[in-house]
């Protein structure tokens, strides 16, 4: 292994060890006692050997177009960017009443890194905010999600990405990777910044996952760093560079 190397694999090191954890946490919540993880543990390298050593993850067909040149550009005319047949626009005045209902399912709310507001004046007043720039997420013609840039910082040129796919029947199907795609367009492309980054809790393994593919580098796991419900849960922070992006899917 090189010194160029090493950083890299601390850095999967730390995130094969989130994902563990994450993992323990989840087997517990379905009622799996400790004396049992010997038997999970078993039947996970059975699995294993029955893959023959290679668990391989099948790639939707939107991931495998990862491409700069995939992504249909008309912000000029219309200011909306498209990546297979998922869109993003500004947000509208009449898009706030579905959010404030998505926002009624904790789930939603508490994706956000912190939580968003509950209270309907306060989550329009959020997205109001012209120091932010939040988009909407379409799916073909339907409003499902929101996606934006928070803590911007011009001078630095780096934002703090958010995004949830707010409508349920639109989850799991591939539209968080293609709207954040678009975003990173957006982002990298448009508004010209260097860095983009997220907070995730570290539970959500799917999202690690996805950004993941898309790029995007652990930088750092912060410790009880916010409340959730009752308790304080860890964060993850993750970064991209464009020069990364550019690198990883430039035409």
């Amino acid at each position: 292994m090189t010194d160029t190397d090493q950083p890299v694999q601390q850095q999967r090191e730390q995130l094969l060890k989130l994902v563990a954890k994450s993992f323990y946490r989840e087997l517990a919540k379905y009622g799996v006692a400790r004396n049992e993880l010997l038997a999970v543990t078993n039947h996970l390298l059975e699995a294993l050997l029955r893959d023959g050593g290679g668990v391989t993850s099948p790639k939707r067909s939107s991931e495998e177009l990862l491409s700069i040149g995939n992504v249909s550009d008309t912000w000029r005319e219309r200011q909306t960017l498209s990546f297979a047949g998922v869109s993003i626009r500004p947000l509208r005045p009449q898009d706030i009443a579905p959010i404030v209902a998505w926002l009624e399912d904790p789930a939603v709310r508490d994706s956000f890194v912190p939580a968003l507001p509950d209270e309907p004046p306060k989550i329009q007043q959020y997205f109001s905010d012209p120091s932010r720039r939040y988009l909407a997420i379409l799916n073909g013609e339907d409003f499902v999600g929101v996606i934006g840039a928070d803590s911007i910082d011009l001078t630095n040129r780096k934002i703090e990405m958010k995004k949830f796919v707010g409508d349920r029947a639109f989850r799991g199907i591939g539209i968080g990777t293609r709207a954040t795609f678009a975003f990173l367009y957006y982002a990298f492309m448009l508004l010209d910044v260097h860095k983009v980054y997220l907070y995730s809790h570290d539970t959500n393994i799917q999202n690690l996952n996805l950004n993941s593919r898309l790029g995007f580098e652990l930088e750092g796991i912060f410790l009880e760093e916010f409340k959730h419900g009752e308790r304080l849960v860890d964060v993850v922070r993750m970064g991209l560079l464009k020069p990364l992006w550019l690198a990883l899917f430039g035409d």
